[in-house]
């Protein structure tokens, strides 16, 4: 149960953000080598697992005016023989969180339950890496375990393994989160850094030795060797005074980038996708995302108004570049998940022909219990007022994407909106009208939004509505992973960029799609999503989040379409409080 006092809106830190590494080019040095005999084997059948280092030493930035270094020390877990692939679930919020290896064997795929209470939540395994620091004579400074999410910061170690990696590109920070799925491809590596699920250390300007082990239990559940990696390391202490400290913590090449200045890091939004051809459903096989971005549902926190820090570039790029030099994109041999590519592209024209709702999968659409949820005073513009925001989610369980296309007739200032329906093979089997996008010049907004997509309601205690949010019309986005093991779930969403998924003032047409296993979070933050309070008594009171309210969608079922959060509130007017009892299982405020 959390209270929080009243508090000027600020857009919640969800963690989860890492950089890509980009080590394919050094894995063929002599460290890398190894025989299968050099690993321990677990009884069961599973991937060939090793930690290495990619580099034999790093340097590590301490700002003055924010102390601390991020302990991202170039380890990493490879696969080898078959991918590592696990599946994280619960049943429902009452529930704890279990997970289960898939294990490769000739060809076929079998489920392996692991040990209960391995994983608590979806950030990723916990305490997997034991790392320890060391000075310069000999005497240990630091010991620590962090957690280690399988789907972080992966790239290629070696030519021949896949191009892509089917895997997701992180793990889930929703607390509300039904299932992930996390994997380290054949041939592939995944960073053992925890990013911002981690705390920063103060070690003092000098030289140190770390050591990077994996946990015994870990050891003996994948059959991974004991064999440490060991890293020379460098600190050094640098001011936003020396005219190139903010250069560099903003451009990436310091090891706060990506992490903000207190230290959690916002999501960077931002996503790669691509377009596809008029008529035709946007195939999980097209995702463009590129699975080396580090882009994922998890780095978009939602829409709000404040910029993303840029993510912080791979360790490898660190080394080659100064503050000033740093270059920020995708290229050949570079994926540092910084690329914006454009939106999804609607057909050239309206759809044509008699509509129809043929009888084909439709997408499921589902509310999460509110979150985030504090007290504003509602900013220096509306003195005297108290609101009660809180961040919502709806998401699609499938097993059908949602695609809404928006058409503007000229000089008009809405668009008509038409929802599309597919066949098993993708193509377009029918289209319906409705309703309209209308376009929201506000800042944190600026894109156009379809209406009626979900409402917020806020309930007394005898679940009659009191309150009504002015907030009813959404612009489409992957921004959560929120159940990746549902049916048709596609792990490299499209929409997740929200600087181009739902088009500029000057459009003609827009694509907003919703994709299977992924929801759309709004944060509190936002005009609009938040409840007048300021004249309500206290008491117990339900926030509700209920999407397609007016039934305009269709879908696979609407019995699922309402979630309701209990709320307490309680203080004086202009220090009004409010108390969020945990949702079960869940105690996320």
């Amino acid at each position: 149960m959390t209270t929080t006092r009243t508090t000027r809106l600020r857009r919640p830190l969800i963690a989860g953000t890492t950089a890509i590494a980009a080590i394919a080019a050094v894995t063929v040095t002599a460290g890398f080598a190894a025989t299968a005999s050099d690993s321990a084997r677990a009884a069961a059948a599973g991937p060939d697992l090793r930690l290495i280092a990619a580099s034999s030493s790093i340097t590590l930035t301490s700002w003055k005016e924010d102390p601390g270094v991020y302990l991202d020390l170039g380890t990493y877990l490879t696969a080898e023989g078959t991918p590592l692939e696990l599946k994280v679930t619960r049943k429902s919020y009452r529930d704890p969180v279990t997970i289960t290896q898939t294990v490769y064997e000739g060809g076929k795929a079998r489920a392996k339950a692991l040990p209960n209470g391995t994983v608590k939540d979806f950030s990723g395994l916990p305490g997997f890496a034991e790392i320890t620091v060391t000075d310069k004579a000999g005497k240990q400074v630091l010991r620590r375990a962090e957690s280690f999410c399988p789907n972080n910061a992966s790239g290629r170690v070696r030519p021949d393994a896949p191009a892509t990696s089917k895997y997701p590109e992180s793990c889930p920070t929703n607390p509300f989160t039904l299932g992930s799925v996390w994997g380290v491809e054949k041939g592939w590596a995944a960073n053992t850094y925890a990013g911002s699920y981690t705390r920063p250390v103060e070690l003092a300007a000098g030289t140190y030795t770390a050591k990077v082990s994996v946990a015994k239990k870990y050891r003996d559940l994948f059959g991974i060797a004991n064999r440490p990696a060991t890293v020379k390391v460098t600190v050094q202490e640098r001011s936003f005074e020396d005219g190139r400290g903010a250069a560099a913590r903003t451009s990436g090449s310091g090891e706060h980038a990506g992490h903000g200045a207190a230290h959690p890091a916002p999501s960077a939004a931002g996503a790669a996708h691509a377009g596809h051809g008029p008529g035709h459903a946007p195939a999980p096989a097209q995702a463009a995302a590129a699975v080396t971005s580090g882009a994922g549902p998890s780095y978009n926190v939602g829409h709000g108004p404040l910029k993303a820090a840029p993510p912080a570039l791979p360790w490898a790029l660190k080394k080659q570049q100064t503050a000033r030099s740093a270059r920020v994109g995708d290229t050949e041999g570079q994926t540092d998940g910084s690329r914006k590519a454009p939106a999804l592209g609607p057909p050239s024209k309206r759809p044509a022909g008699k509509p129809s709702v043929p009888n084909v999968p439709k997408p499921d659409l589902r509310s999460l219990p509110a979150y985030g949820i504090t007290i504003s005073d509602g900013g220096e513009d509306v003195p005297g007022k108290d609101y009660l925001a809180f961040s919502a989610n709806v998401w699609n369980a499938g097993p059908a994407q949602l695609v809404v296309d928006g058409f503007r007739s000229p000089g008009k200032a809405t668009m008509d909106a038409y929802q599309y329906f597919y066949d098993a093979k993708g193509k377009q089997v029918g289209y319906t009208p409705t309703g309209t996008m209308e376009w929201d010049p506000r800042p944190g907004h600026m894109h156009w939004h379809f209406t009626d997509f979900a409402s917020y309601r806020l309930l007394k205690a005898d679940k009659k509505e009191t309150v009504r949010s002015g907030k009813e019309a959404f612009c489409l986005a992957n921004t959560d992973a929120v159940d990746y093991t549902v049916k048709n779930a596609n792990w490299h969403p499209f929409n997740t960029d929200l600087a181009t998924a739902c088009g500029q003032e000057n459009s003609i047409s827009v694509r907003e799609v919703l994709d299977v296993g992924s929801g759309d979070t709004y944060t509190q933050d936002l005009p609009g999503q938040s409840f007048d309070i300021t004249s309500l008594p206290n008491g117990t009171y339900y926030i509700q989040v209920l999407a397609n309210p007016e039934n305009r969608l269709k879908e696979t079922s609407t019995a699922n379409n309402s979630a309701l959060r209990k709320v307490v509130l309680g203080g004086k007017p202009g220090k009004r409080t409010v108390t969020v009892p945990a949702h079960e299982l869940v105690n996320a405020n």
